[in-house]
């Protein structure tokens, strides 16, 4: 990775555990693996030029691209990134955001992803895509929809997420049912994405989401600001229950169309039913999809992996 190399891959190491220590401590990885796959999500493999095509390019960061309606909430995650820039500016933000989004997966219990670093930033904000600038899609530049009315047009929740997933981004089936099962973590809130009844602090909350609530599976406390709703019971560990908490229509937890779909489409059902019964393959082939998914459109200088 060239004379420099060596020096950047020094200051990742030490980013990377500063950030273990700090999602471990503020219980913030969610929000930081959420800001990470916005990021990648704009990306359109029907467009080839960089910035023009989107992805984890660091765009997320200008207001034109958060300030749109699915970025609800994330200037938070962005808020708690700036200190680790301040500290390592050699850093590009679209490195950071994805580096914070590996090790919120790995301090909450998941897989630990090969990745690689080297990003290149946007120039500025001239450089993020437009909201509507993704064909066949209404708004959002083709970031997916919980629920209907989709913004593709689609009439069901399984052509909507083929529409954003595959014919977007260039995803497989089975690689959609894994990237789905990060759901295992974070919570919506009413007054985020508006798909969930659940809202801020206690008075909001789900019996999974109060102050008093334990969402970790070491038993730790702490679930940062109260309120909201999750997809699982333990929703700060990183783990297989996405596949299964469902099953106890507990009107606690959270189930959009969006994830309905993955158990009844008889495309998608044999993953997601293979994800139930093993972690260790849900694990496996997450940690694949992350990878790539973080890499979608990314222009890299250099090479650097850790």
């Amino acid at each position: 990775c060239g004379l420099g190399g060596g020096k950047k891959k020094k200051e990742l190491l030490q980013c990377k555990k500063d950030l273990l220590a700090f999602i471990d401590k503020e219980n913030c990885g969610p929000i930081l693996v959420r800001l990470a796959w916005h990021d990648s999500g704009t990306y359109d493999q029907r467009i080839s030029d960089f910035p023009q095509r989107g992805g984890a390019n660091g765009a997320i960061i200008h207001e034109p691209e958060m300030s749109m309606g699915a970025n609800n909430g994330l200037r938070k995650g962005f808020g708690y990134l700036k200190q680790f820039k301040e500290k390592y500016p050699t850093i590009s933000w679209a490195d950071l955001i994805q580096l914070a989004s590996a090790c919120s997966i790995e301090a909450m219990g998941g897989p630990k992803i090969n990745m690689r670093y080297g990003r290149v930033d946007v120039a500025g904000p001239q450089d993020c895509v437009g909201p509507k600038s993704r064909e066949g899609f209404g708004g959002n530049a083709g970031l997916p929809d919980a629920k209907p009315p989709f913004g593709c047009g689609a009439p069901t929740a399984s052509q909507h997420l083929r529409n954003v997933f595959t014919k977007k981004m260039g995803f497989t089936d089975q690689e959609i049912v894994a990237l789905s099962g990060a759901h295992t973590i974070g919570r919506a809130f009413k007054e985020r994405s508006g798909t969930c009844p659940f809202g801020y602090m206690d008075n909001g909350a789900s019996k999974y989401t109060k102050s008093t609530s334990v969402a970790r599976k070491d038993g730790k406390t702490g679930i940062g600001m109260a309120g909201g709703a999750a997809w699982t019971k333990n929703w700060l560990t990183f783990d297989n229950s996405y596949f299964k908490d469902y099953k106890a229509n507990d009107g606690d937890l959270l189930w959009f169309d969006t994830d309905k779909a993955l158990h009844t489409d008889p495309a998608f059902q044999p993953y997601f039913q293979k994800y139930a019964e093993d972690e260790k393959a849900f694990f496996a082939d997450y940690a694949k999809a992350h990878k790539k998914l973080s890499e979608l459109g990314s222009k890299f200088e250099g090479e650097i992996t850790l």
